[in-house]
């Protein structure tokens, strides 16, 4: 079992893109696929972090050791993440079964961090059982999360003026289950009425149709009936064999995504020298070449 020590320096590693880093994943990588992953997304303003915290809490009186990852906005200045999450977490910190680590997005979209995938992993084999996973908060796009976990949770708030407006386009159809925090608030049952209607009008869930559970996460309020619709959303992925398919799946996006970025590296830099190919971005421009031209004479050097 890793030390919280190793744990920090084995995502720093990856953070940072150091060659250790791949001798690391490649270790760990047999022990990993025993936690449960829950993502948890919505729009800024919902309570994320502080559901995650009442659901950490709630997970450690079982007993169960509970890996966060709260992905915050990257700072202007720094390039780091701006430690938000992490603030309002810090009734946590004493616990030596629960670990906290704030990752920056640097502009990877999607609501996640590059390296979010390979962080869990990490978690995971470092003998976690849940792995939460806390996305940055930017609305309508956060869509990688799906990728990434196997039960995604969708925060809402009341009296936000348009309720429905973050999840019209995208997260819809990834919230396996809906969640109206703050539902002490006027409007919670409005909020629950519409998003039942906005799911009537998805296919995507097949059998499963995502409950909607209400809390109030700052007093811990549904946080029992948020586990319960957790549990029940696993055995169906177990039952129903989805949960394999977004296992395989999970997988496909971090090899094709690897592949991506390693054909790039050698591409540039190999195939073409670096020199030549900011010759070519010059030219592009300056308007004596076409984007498409130049990726054509570009690819026209490989071999496949």
């Amino acid at each position: 079992m890793m030390t919280t020590r190793e744990l920090a320096q084995a995502i720093s590693l990856i953070e940072s893109n150091d060659p250790r880093a791949e001798t690391l994943l490649a270790e760990i990588y047999p022990r990993t696929g025993r936690a449960r992953i829950i993502g948890i997304t919505g729009s800024p303003g919902s309570g994320k972090s502080t559901l995650v915290a009442a659901l950490a809490k709630h997970y450690r009186k079982q007993d169960k050791r509970v890996g966060i990852i709260a992905v915050d906005p990257t700072s202007p200045f720094t390039g780091g993440a701006i430690l938000g999450d992490r603030i309002r977490m810090t009734d946590l910190y004493t616990d030596r079964n629960v670990f906290i680590r704030s990752m920056a997005t640097r502009g990877f979209l999607g609501g996640l961090a590059k390296a979010t995938n390979d962080a869990v992993d990490v978690l995971d084999a470092g003998g976690f059982d849940i792995v939460l996973v806390e996305t940055v908060g930017v609305g309508q796009d956060e869509v990688e999360v799906v990728r990434t976990v196997q039960t995604n949770l969708v925060v809402l708030v009341p009296g936000m003026g348009d309720d429905i407006q973050a999840i019209k386009a995208g997260i819809m159809e990834i919230g396996d289950i809906f969640v109206v925090n703050k539902s002490d608030r006027p409007g919670a049952d409005k909020t629950v009425t519409e998003v039942t209607m906005m799911m009537s009008l998805v296919e995507e869930h097949g059998d499963w149709v995502p409950p909607i559970v209400k809390t109030v996460a700052s007093k811990a309020q549904g946080i029992d009936e948020l586990d319960a619709a957790i549990v029940r959303h696993f055995e169906y992925l177990s039952a129903s064999g989805e949960l394999d398919r977004r296992n395989r799946d999970r997988v496909r996006i971090r090899i094709e995504t690897q592949l991506k970025e390693r054909f790039m590296d050698r591409l540039i830099g190999g195939t073409i020298p670096r020199a030549e190919y900011e010759e070519l971005l010059e030219d592009v421009l300056r308007k004596r070449n076409n984007p498409h031209d130049a990726a054509e004479s570009v690819l026209g050097r490989v071999r496949f």
